[in-house]
């Protein structure tokens, strides 16, 4: 029988704002433990008090997800404080657009440590951990970008995403036979503050136009849909990319 759900933890990465804060109320509000981690540590911080202030379900974590050190701290910082962890979600992202021509090696580098050494680092850290306890989920959070190259985000970022759609489908096949699963939702644009901040008010226009359904998606209906993945039954999920990006590209 599956574990009450209001044993099970999550953690999640760049959980301090945008879709990571959303992924965290999500969880939050299904009856999971959630330990919100970001780099900006009292951003976490602030968000897990606001979830629950008394600090019995809800923590918050400073975390740098290009640390394997770090990301193993927090996972026994969890443990030591909840005896467990069931899901991780990979979310923590850099994005930067900016043409091809005009980046930097450095700059590249630096994109791809976040979005894609992170979610590689976190991956191995708690596929180890899960392994030993012979279940778990890992759910990462892809993108569009990832699938056709990117239209309004750098290069640099649609790479790092393709790269996790990959990383996704090699985690989910060795960590399978030890009853974990490892899945990603690649979102088109959402209707974050972030995106409106990347795209200029006049192409903004154009992107939503060019959605079949005429609108950016819904950073809470992603956040639902990671929820379903960390069931405890979703267990048949396994290596798989979910599209939720309104038609843009439709496979």
């Amino acid at each position: 029988m599956s574990d009450p759900v209001e044993e099970r933890v999550v953690l999640v990465t760049g959980g301090a704002r945008g879709l990571g804060e959303a992924l965290c109320r999500a969880f939050f509000d299904a009856g999971y433990r959630v330990a919100v981690s970001d780099i900006d540590g009292e951003g976490a911080k602030g968000l897990a008090s606001s979830l629950d202030p008394a600090g019995a379900l809800a923590l918050g974590f400073a975390l740098d997800v290009r640390s394997q050190d770090q990301f193993e701290q927090v996972r026994d910082a969890i443990v030591a404080a909840w005896g467990r962890v069931d899901v991780l979600v990979n979310n923590a992202v850099v994005t930067k657009a900016k043409p091809v021509l005009d980046i930097e090696p450095d700059e590249f580098d630096a994109v791809l440590g976040v979005n894609m050494r992170g979610t590689f680092v976190g991956s191995q850290v708690f596929g180890r951990y899960f392994k030993e306890k012979g279940k778990g989920r890992i759910v990462n959070m892809a993108s569009l970008a990832g699938q056709n190259g990117g239209t309004a985000t750098g290069a640099h970022y649609a790479a790092s995403k393709g790269g996790i759609i990959t990383l996704t489908k090699v985690f989910a096949r060795d960590l399978a036979p030890f009853g974990v699963t490892v899945n990603a939702i690649a979102p088109g644009p959402l209707d974050l503050p972030s995106v409106r901040e990347l795209v200029p008010a006049d192409k903004l226009e154009g992107l939503v136009a060019a959605i079949p359904i005429r609108q950016l998606g819904s950073p809470d209906y992603v956040a639902r849909t990671a929820v379903h993945l960390a069931d405890a039954d979703a267990n048949f999920a396994n290596g798989a990319i979910w599209d939720i990006n309104g038609g843009l590209n439709m496979r």
